[in-house]
């Protein structure tokens, strides 16, 4: 009987009540794109990673900033969006450098381009909407659908 009712009340849990390592509920932005993003792995309740997508991301919370910085937040040698214009806000971020698809429940307001060379366009589809260049960000006016790292 006992075990029949611990088996009930597991299925009454929500499917997706994500709480970090340190036992902190996850921030509602993690969350959410972890559910939109399949592969996340929670570090804590203001980061999760995407190791297939060699993806990051990182909510404000004043204490978590990248270990080396680039470019503001943005760490060294990543290409990074910002869900705030000059990059402030919720950030994701990305180690290699290509075409990579911006979730479509994040919204990218600046982008950073935190290597040594080459540049990073935010696109509407293939239409650049703003370019960074090495150790450079701008500022994203209008939708994003992808960005593209040139080396």
């Amino acid at each position: 009987m006992a075990l029949g009712m611990l088996i009930g009340a597991m299925a009454m849990t929500p499917a997706f009540a994500e709480a970090s390592p340190d036992g902190v509920d996850a921030d509602p932005q993690i969350v959410e794109m972890m559910e939109a993003v399949p592969g996340g792995v929670l570090i804590d309740a203001y980061h999760a990673v995407w190791p297939e997508l060699d993806m990051e991301m990182t909510v404000p919370n004043g204490s978590i900033r990248s270990a080396r910085a680039a470019v503001g937040p943005c760490a060294d040698g990543r290409v990074c969006v910002f869900s705030g214009h000059s990059l402030n806000g919720s950030s994701l971020s990305w180690g290699v450098c290509g075409g990579q698809t911006i979730p479509s429940n994040f919204v990218a307001k600046s982008l950073a381009h935190a290597r040594a060379s080459g540049s990073t366009q935010a696109r509407n589809g293939t239409t650049p909407v703003a370019t960074a260049y090495a150790g450079g960000s701008a500022n994203i006016y209008g939708p994003v659908t992808n960005i593209r790292c040139f080396l």
